[in-house]
């Protein structure tokens, strides 16, 4: 048995998956009344659900209290990062809209009677700070990943005139709960076998049919931003060719976040890839944990399009500085979308509202995001946790380009992953 684990242990991840996306394809299309086997998936989501809070509370108290004094992150600069990325993205939509514009055919039976969106940024952003004070436990309890930012930034400061025997205990419960990790990741291939097989036997393809131009729109807006604007950011900060780091974050983290479809599921996936990458652990424990907040380059392209969409349903005219300001509007509020399947469309009501689109219209644009969130959901999620690594990659890659000397006696960062840690 030990034999046969390690043997499986040895072949690459990717292809493990891969082997693992055929047969739940074929076993969907097959024997789609075998509901047993989507368990797999929602065990394998569940545990990666379950382990983010604790791993990310550790890792970064413990990154905390060991930090020295002056000693630099590059926060600053993926934040910046961050809110670019969001920016840029929700342009991309606007511009595919005017060249390519799409209409909507609204299902009025969808169901969105429990579904309450945001009045307003105001609240996106009001909802967003009063998570900073959320009970820490709380916080942890329901994956509030900017409540347990706060709350583990507090306490690593606080513990950094901690004994040396108090630092080496977080270290090594911060060593544990990554191991662990590391289990539930090797796990991958027969999770996301599951989780395929849930989505071919029960949500099948017929009812994309009909909104497939708006799928295009939304998907090729997603590989623009993947395949070019990235690569444009990444080239900007590395003066290296972009395409090799831009593909590893696609392969290692877009795979995994497009079956999760959650970026908080997908953080440790992330962590794992950032130390593969040999980046800076005080940096990326707290980055990457934000990053599945208010990195949302995915949500703000689906918020942009949806509205920009049900405008031209409805003939509304929007002229290129309207849609601008409603670029800023969806960078910032998608910010604000939960980093669980589904959160974007929420925040599609307050980019209609901008164009006076009444809210009993709106609902049904989020209806018809729910129809098509199989498709849409997925690779938005892909594109926003990937992206996470990437710009973390980005700005340490810059500030090693720019400051070498602070880098003297640390390893190498790495390109691209490792052939034997694939």
């Amino acid at each position: 048995m030990k034999n046969a684990i390690k043997k499986w242990n040895s072949i690459s991840l990717v292809k493990r998956i891969i082997v693992g996306l055929i047969i739940g394809i074929i076993l969907g299309l097959t024997i789609p009344q075998a509901s047993g086997i989507s368990i797999l998936g929602d065990l394998f989501v569940g545990a990666l659900r379950g382990v983010a809070p604790i791993l990310v509370f550790f890792l970064v108290m413990s990154a905390l209290c060991h930090m020295g004094e002056g000693q630099k992150t590059n926060m600053k600069a993926i934040v910046v990062l961050y809110m670019l990325g969001n920016l840029l993205a929700a342009l991309v939509a606007v511009v595919a809209h005017y060249i390519f514009p799409v209409t909507l055919t609204f299902a009025e039976n969808t169901n969105t009677g429990d579904v309450t969106p945001p009045s307003g940024v105001v609240e996106v952003l009001t909802n967003l700070l009063m998570n900073l004070v959320d009970n820490p436990v709380n916080a942890i309890v329901n994956a509030n990943y900017i409540g347990i930012l706060a709350w583990a930034i507090i306490f690593g400061v606080a513990l950094k005139k901690a004994g040396p025997g108090t630092k080496k205990a977080l270290e090594d419960i911060s060593d544990a709960v990554s191991v662990a990790v590391q289990w539930v990741i090797s796990c991958a291939p027969f999770g996301i076998m599951g989780l395929i097989f849930t989505t071919i036997s029960e949500q099948g393809l017929g009812a994309l049919v009909e909104y497939g131009r708006l799928i295009v729109i939304l998907v090729g807006s997603m590989a623009v931003v993947a395949f070019v604007v990235n690569p444009l950011v990444t080239f900007v900060c590395t003066r290296r060719n972009p395409y090799p780091l831009v593909f590893t974050c696609l392969k290692e983290s877009f795979i995994t976040a497009f079956f999760t479809r959650s970026s908080a599921a997908n953080i440790p996936v992330n962590m794992e890839l950032c130390k593969k990458l040999n980046l800076d652990e005080d940096t990326y424990s707290i980055s990457i944990p934000l990053g599945a907040t208010v990195n949302m380059a995915g949500a703000a392209i689906t918020i942009s399009t949806m509205a920009l969409a049900a405008a031209t349903t409805l003939d509304i005219q929007v002229s290129f500085g309207s849609a601008l300001i409603m670029c800023v509007l969806a960078a910032a509020s998608a910010a604000g979308a939960s980093g669980v399947a589904g959160g974007s469309l929420l925040l599609i009501p307050l980019a209609c509202s901008l164009f006076g689109i009444p809210n009993d219209i709106a609902m049904q644009v989020v209806g018809v995001g729910f129809i098509i969130g199989v498709i849409q959901d997925s690779c938005e999620t892909g594109i926003n946790s990937s992206t996470d690594v990437l710009y973390t990659a980005c700005a340490e890659f810059r500030d090693r380009r720019l400051h070498p000397e602070d880098y003297t006696g640390k390893p190498e960062a790495r390109f691209t992953v490792p052939k034997n840690n694939a």
